[in-house]
């Protein structure tokens, strides 16, 4: 039987570490991305897509790290 009674602040404690988590991973691929591309002087952004793709699924599988830890396993 699931016990519901969670304390609120766990789940807001949840919540802002999800939201962390993504928007900082994202935003570091971003500005790596972008300060390699002007490094190189590259015409079109490629290292800030790819930085982008990279703190995008970096965030996801962080998040999911995090929630399986908040969680209880049953």
């Amino acid at each position: 039987m699931k016990n519901n009674n969670q304390h609120p602040l766990k789940a807001m404690a949840l919540m802002s570490s999800i939201l962390a988590q993504l928007v900082g991973s994202i935003l570091i691929g971003i500005f790596l991305g972008r300060w390699i591309d002007t490094y190189f002087d590259w015409p079109v952004p490629v290292f800030m897509i790819i930085g982008l793709l990279l703190g995008l699924f970096t965030g996801i599988y962080g998040t999911l790290k995090l929630i399986k830890q908040f969680t209880p396993g049953d």
